[in-house]
C-alpha cells in the first residue's frame, strides 16, 4: 500500500517508560495513571490515543464539509476524546471511546450528518471499526 504519510515512534519501558518519534518532535515520559495504581505525573497510552483520535476526527469533520454548502473552518470544530480502559472478561483489556463533537455554524441535523460522514472517512474510526464501540455526543453551536 502506498502511504500518504508514515511515521515511527519507539516506546521503551512500557507504561512507565518513554515514547519518542524518529524526528524527535514527540519525546515524552510515560507513567501508569494513579487510578491504576501508578504514580501519575506523565501521559499514558490512553491519553495519547484520545488526543490522536480527537485531532484526526476533527480533521475528518473539516474534510467532509469541503464539498458541502455549510463548510466549517478549523476553529469551528472541537472534539473531546474520552478513552476508557476496561476489563474484557478474559483476563485482558479493551478500550471504549466517546467523542464529543461540537460544530459551530450548522444546525443539529447537519452536525449529526457531518459526524456520520466523518466517522466513515476518519482513519482512526476505520482502524477500530468492529473492535471498539465509539459513542458520539454531537452539539451544534
Amino acid at each position: 500500500m502506498n502511504s500518504l504519510y508514515r511515521t515511527q515512534v519507539s516506546a521503551v519501558g512500557g507504561r512507565s517508560g518513554t515514547v519518542r518519534s524518529d524526528d524527535g518532535v514527540l519525546d515524552l515520559p510515560l507513567a501508569m495513571p494513579k487510578e491504576l495504581g501508578g504514580k501519575g505525573g506523565a501521559t499514558n497510552p490512553e491519553q495519547l490515543f484520545a488526543a490522536g483520535y480527537a485531532a484526526c476526527f476533527g480533521n475528518a469533520v473539516i474534510h467532509v464539509t469541503r464539498t458541502r454548502i455549510d463548510k466549517v473552518r478549523d476553529g469551528d470544530v472541537e472534539v473531546v476524546g474520552q478513552v476508557g480502559l476496561n476489563p474484557n472478561g478474559e483476563n485482558g483489556f479493551a478500550l471504549s471511546v466517546t467523542l464529543e463533537v461540537s460544530i459551530s455554524g450548522v444546525d443539529q441535523g447537519a452536525a449529526e450528518e457531518i459526524v456520520r460522514a466523518a466517522h466513515a472517512v476518519c482513519p482512526y474510526s476505520n482502524a477500530i471499526k468492529g473492535n471498539i464501540d465509539v459513542h458520539f455526543v454531537v452539539n451544534a453551536r
